[in-house]
């Protein structure tokens, strides 16, 4: 059974760009190498923005974690602020695979960007990228002043597992109580390890594209390595009580292997009373993001922006 049919018209072009290509220890440095060629496809070309790299202290010991930091050339006072979580199935990927989106953030709605380069599995399992994630985020707490930021308005967004590890650090902030979070965008998340399992094998049509069930295990086997899935913020989709969590903004595309983990994520974040927005782009695999002239991924990137002026907005 092919799914080829209900893939939009405007995203075929790139599945026969990129033909599907096994993810596996043996592939694994390949496939990192491969990722990296594609980093000059979404380089900043705007000359509103400022970007420079920084080091950031740990919070566990660990090595200092490195962050990108956009702001805008024109500052008018005290700015929103993204903390941005790149995507990579928990092996791979870098910020800088996401520098064109953060890039127009900063320039359209003037707020800083703060994207992490956390620590990649399966050399650094959980929670190693969650406590990166998480000691970027206290950096940005913490340096709101020098960096001219409202931490009133401080957000977190991730794509894919990048959007995972949001809905985990948005889980440990609430926990913990010492920061603030005026919202989570999650974007096309992976927030279950039992997606494409004989537990939870979903629906046959979705995840014939891009992301996969096979890479889906290597994924999280890389990620969770010898730790309890049931560990707190080890997986997102099995944390019992979301009550409190910041508002969220979910979007999956109807072709995506996560969409019932996230579509089910959304409806129980809505059951607990947090403001939720649910977006499914029809005819969308996992990825799509990656075709930017095709008319679903215009729509989605409108709708990733508006997601920020709204939280924003009701956060001044």
């Amino acid at each position: 059974m092919t799914s080829r049919s209900l893939v939009d018209p405007e995203l075929l072009a790139l599945l026969d760009a990129f033909p599907e290509a096994p993810l596996n220890a043996e592939t694994l440095e390949e496939t990192r190498a491969r990722s990296e060629e594609m980093f000059a496809l979404r380089a900043m070309t705007s000359d509103n923005v400022k970007r420079r790299e920084e080091i950031i202290p740990s919070l566990s010991g660990a090595p200092g974690v490195r962050v990108l930091v956009y702001t805008p050339v024109k500052e008018t006072g005290p700015a929103p602020a993204l903390l941005h979580i790149h995507g990579g199935g928990y092996v791979v990927g870098a910020p800088e695979m996401s520098e064109a989106t953060n890039a127009v953030i900063t320039e359209r709605l003037g707020a800083v960007v703060v994207s992490v380069d956390y620590r990649l599995a399966p050399e650094h399992p959980f929670p190693a990228p969650l406590d990166d994630c998480h000691a970027a985020l206290v950096w940005l707490h913490e340096n709101a002043d020098a960096l001219g930021v409202d931490a009133s308005r401080i957000s977190i967004a991730g794509d894919s597992a990048g959007g995972g590890l949001a809905a985990a650090l948005a889980q440990r902030t609430r926990d913990e109580g010492a920061h603030h979070l005026c919202s989570q965008h999650l974007n096309c998340p992976m927030l279950d390890d039992r997606t494409g399992s004989p537990e939870a094998p979903r629906d046959p049509l979705v995840g014939e594209f891009f992301w996969t069930r096979d890479k889906n295990r290597f994924g999280w086997s890389s990620y969770l390595g010898n730790d309890d899935p049931a560990a707190p913020y080890a997986v997102p989709a099995q944390m019992e009580n979301l009550k409190g969590l910041a508002p969220a903004w979910i979007a999956i595309g109807a072709l995506d292997l996560f969409l019932d983990e996230d579509m089910d994520y959304a409806r129980r974040l809505a059951a607990a009373g947090v403001p939720v927005d649910l977006e499914v782009y029809a005819g969308a695999y996992h990825g799509f993001q990656l075709a930017p002239e095709a008319g679903v991924s215009k729509r989605a990137a409108r709708d990733y922006l508006d997601s920020f002026k709204r939280a924003w907005r009701l956060a001044s």
